[in-house]
Formats: C-alpha cells, sequence, structure tokens
C-alpha cells in the first residue's frame, strides 16, 4: 500500500488515503486486489485533475509562444545547445505530467470500460489533452528543420547530449513529417476518427455477453472456459463466441474496415510504401529482420505447431482435436485452481531466484496495489503492464482466474512493470522502450517462472504437464503471433483495393489458421469470426510480431545464462535500464547476439523444437 497518511486532516488527503484503505480491504476479503489508483489521483472528481489539465494547458500554449519559430536560430546568435536542452526539458515536463492524466482516465476506462461517467471522463481528457498538444506540434517538427551540421555542433553541448537518443529518434521520423498544418490536422481528426474506432471496439467488446448454459458472461471468462477442464462446457464456450461474435460482425468489420482505410491514408501521405514499414520505423527494427523472423517461423510450423498438435490429439486419444480444445487442459494435467497468493509467491521466488533486485521491484506492485486482477464485467479483457508516466509508477492489469497459464500471464507482465520501473530513470521521453525488446522482459519472467517450476517437479506426469503447457504457451507466442501478422498483412494489403466484407475477412483467417495450426486441429464452422476480439489489431496494428521477436530472443537469453551465468543477471537490468537510449543490436552486443542472422532465429525456435522432442519421447 502507499506509505500516505491515513490520519491526514486535509480534505483530498484524507479522501486519498480512504480510497486506499477501501482498495486494501477490498484485497483483503477477495484475495485478488483491485489496483489503488491513488498515486495518481485521488478520484475521477478530484480538483487537482482541473488543476492539472488547465496547467498543461497553460503549459503548451507558454511553451508554443517562446518556442514557436525560432528552434532554426538554435546555432545561431547567443543561442544554443544550452538553450535548446531547457526546451527539450519543458517539453519534457509537460509530457510528464500529461502522462499522469492521461494514464489516469485510460487505467479507469480499462477497469470499466461501460460505466457513462468513466466514459465521459476518458473521452473528455483525452480531448483536452489533444487540443493542448495541438500546440506543441510545432516542436518535433522544428527540430528536424535544423540543419544535420548545427544539429552535430549543438548536440556538443552537455545539457543537450543527453537527450541525444531521443533527438535522433525525432529526426528518423523527418522523411515522414508532412507540414506543419498537415500534423496538426492529422491530430486534431484523430479524436473523432483513429480514436474514436478504438473507443467504439473497447465499448463494443466489453460489452458483449456470451450465453454459456444457464450462465451469461462477459468476453473474458467464455474465453478462459476453452481451458475448462470439461469439454462439453469448451464446447459450449465456443458455440457461444461463435453466435454473439455472428451476432457483431457488421461492427466489427465495419471498425476493422475503417482503420485499415484510415491507415492506407496516413501512410500514404507520410509517403510509407509498406502496410508495415510505420511499426517498424516506432520499433527502431529493419524491415528485412522482421522478414528474416517470419520467414523463420513460418518454415518451422510443421516442426512446432503441427508437431505439436498431433501430439496433443494422440494424448486425448483422437486423430485431430477441434479448434476449441486447441488450449484444453492436458488428460494427465493437474486439476484444481492456483490461489493468488501461491501465483504471486511462485512468481517472486523465481525472480529472487535469478536477481533479488528484480524481485524486490516485483514485490512493489503487490505491496503497493499496482495489480488489478479481480475478474468482473466491464473490465477490459486480457492483460497489459501500462508504464504511466516515470514520476509515478506502471500498473498492471489482469484477469486472474487461477490457472496455470494466469501465473504466467503474472509473471509476464511483471517483467514488463519491471522494465519500466528500470528504464523510468531515463525520464518521461526516453523511458519507453520499442516494442521488439518491450516483450523482452515480460517473456523473459515468464521463463524464469517456467524454469523454477521445472526444475522443483520430480514427476514425470507433472514434468510432462509443465513442459507441454510451456510449449503451448510458446506456440502461442511465437506461431499464433506471426499468423496474427500474416493476416495483418493481408487485410491491410487486401483493404488498399476497396473494403473487405466479413466473409472476406473470415476467409483470410482461416487461411493463416490452416497454415499455422496444421492438420492435427479441425476448423469448424463460425471459427471465421475468431479475428474479431483481437484487440492488438485495432490498437496497435503489427504490433503482434514483437511478441515472436521477444519469445525468440528471451530462448537465445537463456542459452547465454545457461552457458555463461557470471553476472548475466547485471547486464540483463542493465539492458533493461537502457530504456529507449539505445539501439537494439547495441543492447544485444555484449551477449554476442545478431539479429540479422537467420540462426539467431532458428536457434531460438530450435528451444521450442527440443522441448517437442522431450514431450515425444515421453510418449
Amino acid at each position: 500500500m502507499s506509505s500516505r497518511s491515513t490520519t491526514a486532516p486535509h480534505k483530498s488527503g484524507s479522501k486519498k488515503a480512504d480510497s486506499a484503505i477501501r482498495a486494501r480491504r477490498r484485497s483483503d476479503r477477495s484475495g485478488i486486489p483491485r489496483w489503488n489508483l491513488t498515486d495518481l489521483y485521488s478520484a475521477i472528481d478530484a480538483p487537482e485533475i482541473e488543476r492539472d489539465l488547465a496547467r498543461v494547458g497553460a503549459d503548451c500554449a507558454s511553451f508554443e509562444e517562446t518556442y514557436k519559430g525560432r528552434l532554426i536560430e538554435a546555432g545561431q546568435g547567443d543561442k544554443g545547445g544550452a538553450w535548446l536542452a531547457q526546451a527539450v526539458q519543458r517539453f519534457e515536463e509537460i509530457e510528464d505530467l500529461a502522462g499522469r492524466l492521461s494514464s489516469y482516465a485510460s487505467l479507469l476506462h480499462a477497469a470499466d470500460s461501460v460505466d457513462p461517467a468513466i466514459t465521459k471522463f476518458y473521452a473528455d481528457v483525452s480531448e483536452r489533452l489533444t487540443a493542448a498538444f495541438t500546440r506543441l506540434l510545432f516542436f518535433a517538427l522544428e527540430l528536424n528543420h535544423i540543419d544535420d551540421a548545427v544539429m552535430a555542433e549543438l548536440m556538443q553541448s552537455p545539457d543537450l547530449a543527453r537527450y541525444r537518443p531521443w533527438i535522433e529518434d525525432v529526426r528518423r521520423e523527418k522523411p515522414y513529417q508532412l507540414r506543419d498544418e498537415l500534423e496538426q490536422l492529422f491530430l486534431e481528426k484523430a479524436q473523432t476518427g483513429q480514436n474514436a474506432w478504438n473507443r467504439l471496439f473497447d465499448q463494443t467488446i466489453s460489452g458483449l455477453r456470451f450465453r454459456v448454459g444457464g450462465e451469461t458472461m462477459a468476453i473474458e471468462p467464455t474465453l478462459g472456459l476453452l481451458q475448462d477442464r470439461d469439454g462439453t462446457r469448451r464446447r459450449r464456450a465456443a458455440i457461444a463466441l461463435v453466435k454473439t461474435l455472428k451476432a457483431n460482425e457488421r461492427a466489427f468489420t465495419l471498425i476493422t474496415n475503417t482503420l485499415a482505410k484510415d491507415k492506407a491514408i496516413s501512410d500514404r501521405w507520410r509517403g510509407f510504401r509498406d502496410v508495415a514499414d510505420a511499426r517498424h520505423l516506432s520499433n527502431r527494427v529493419e524491415p528485412e529482420v522482421v522478414e528474416t523472423l517470419v520467414a523463420a517461423v513460418r518454415a518451422a510450423y510443421p516442426r512446432l505447431s503441427h508437431r505439436y498438435y498431433a501430439l496433443k490429439a494422440r494424448w486425448f486419444g483422437r486423430r485431430r482435436l477441434p479448434y476449441w480444445d486447441r488450449n484444453a487442459p492436458l488428460p494427465f494435467a493437474a486439476s484444481g485452481s492456483i490461489a493468488w497468493a501461491d501465483a504471486r509467491d511462485m512468481v517472486l521466488a523465481a525472480y529472487r531466484d535469478f536477481s533479488p533486485d528484480m524481485a524486490g521491484i516485483a514485490r512493489r506492485f503487490f505491496d503497493g496495489n499496482w495489480i488489478d486482477a479481480e475478474l468482473r464485467s466491464g473490465k477490459a479483457p486480457g492483460a497489459f503492464a501500462h508504464p504511466t508516466t516515470p514520476s509515478v509508477h506502471p500498473y498492471v492489469l489482469m484477469n486472474y482466474q487461477g490457472k496455470p497459464r494466469d501465473v504466467m500471464t503474472l509473471a509476464h507482465e511483471l517483467g514488463h512493470g519491471v522494465h519500466q520501473m528500470l528504464a523510468g530513470r531515463n525520464g518521461a521521453l526516453m523511458a519507453p522502450t520499442p516494442l521488439t525488446l518491450a516483450e523482452t522482459a515480460s517473456v523473459f519472467g515468464e521463463m524464469l517462472t517456467f524454469r523454477r517450476l521445472l526444475a522443483s517437479t520430480t514427476a514425470a506426469r507433472h514434468r510432462k504437464a509443465l513442459l507441454a503447457g510451456k510449449v503451448e504457451d510458446m506456440i502461442n507466442t511465437v506461431v499464433r503471433q506471426i499468423a496474427f501478422y500474416s493476416f495483418e498483412r493481408a487485410v491491410h494489403s487486401e483493404r488498399k483495393q476497396g473494403e473487405l466484407t466479413a466473409a472476406r475477412l473470415g476467409e483470410i483467417w482461416l487461411s493463416v489458421q490452416h497454415e499455422s495450426l496444421g492438420p492435427a486441429i479441425a476448423i469448424k464452422p463460425g471459427y471465421e469470426n475468431f479475428w474479431m476480439y483481437i484487440p492488438h489489431f485495432i490498437h496497435a496494428p503489427f504490433y503482434v510480431y514483437a511478441y515472436a521477436f521477444g519469445d525468440c530472443l528471451v530462448n537465445a537469453l537463456q542459452a547465454v545464462y545457461e552457458s555463461a551465468p557470471e553476472d548475466f543477471a547485471g547486464r540483463y537490468l542493465e539492458m533493461l535500464a537502457a530504456g529507449g537510449t539505445r539501439h537494439y543490436s547495441e543492447l544485444l552486443a555484449p551477449f554476442g547476439l545478431d539479429a540479422r542472422d537467420a540462426k539467431f532465429w532458428d536457434g531460438g525456435l530450435s528451444l521450442i523444437e527440443r522441448m517437442i522432442d522431450e514431450l515425444e519421447a515421453m510418449g
């Protein structure tokens, strides 16, 4: 919990303390926590929110008045690197405060996206921040108007040199930068365009209800039933998903078509040639590296997913498994639910074995109530770690149901959280990490937890279940995400020629699923609409390959760790602490790894293959 006093007489402080006490009691009573957001703001109507929104508006106006039209003169007269560094520092301070506001609104909305008051608050905060930030658009644009030679001279200032990684990132966008007034138009129109469609998707998906047997439930618990031990319940959950998704296909088809068209317009204006080029640029990864990864994974489908699902079908005494049994608990897996406290202890112990420092950071998420794991209606499905802003701390959202996969999800999101805490020391501009490395810490956290559990398991039956579960997770992380990437590429490429019908979207989906899952998974009618609930397609086009990138990278790091554990933890934490200050190739160099080499990806995939070999040997 927060260390703030619970006896402070000041009204707003007392309100914040009372909220913290209620959050702790909820956690104690249920065992599964809701987060305590009072480190951001005490309540939706807290006066500090209006104060800070007004301050952001005023600071943006003042910043524009002070610097707009003057950056080009930075290398002339009495202006110089120190003057420009002061401007960047002021810009960073505004980013930090705005990050606190936007984080609070988005976290509230994720926790309950159907409450009208929260929905309005989220929209109002977003609109006001967007309006304020239109006055800052000029800054990055004018930075890119500074001549390269002049900028190199300005960088001689120690004050400005600190911001070199951020400035270099900004200047990488220069070839795709539009005129100032067009950039302002794009930003303002996003509120009624891309952002509005994202919001519609969130509200629609959270509001869906699925009838399973005699029970009506939201999407997250319905998807969770696909991992139920009862095959009848898995089948009923799949049928419920099919029915409800089919009933909403017009809405999801419209959302997908509109956002794909919106992206195509933006890409065309900016000069991006390939549908995924904007994502590669934001990830600071070369397109050819991604294509090497994709080619390696697709070539490995028969050796990985096809083999494993044939093995799993045999364990179930079948030639083929219906798609709703793809993630079914194994017949020999231990039954029962894992208590939240036990999940916490498992993950912290695994982190502590690797690095006490890493475990200490992760423990703060539990002690401070920075995690929302409770399953409830209206809450966003899935899981994430939100970095908020460096002056506060990250928060984790997940939907804990006591399954082994939920333990791995906790380990995954805490890996993100640790990474975000370590990188936060770089400040609001340089703490964010490109997606390619952002998934490394999360997947590594999962691997640490899995390795510890495997090492402590002696019974052959339980070891087999753990190993199989990990293989399934890695297939979901690598094979499934590359299939998602292939789906997105096809959708965005075809959308340039015209709108796609729900039937055509379903055809593309089935094509990539057949290729990736293999002949041992039977695709039944209705599965063609299962693309509809994947939020990454809506919120972050082409994000998904980052999962495969991170998993293969972690496998390579794991091999380095096992062969040379001395001081590995120190080097690893140093890599995480770099945040966005260094290119991924620089961060991998101390470990002797090179992602441009196809053998790098084959090496990561071979670890999964060896696990399947071991499972086949077990019978």
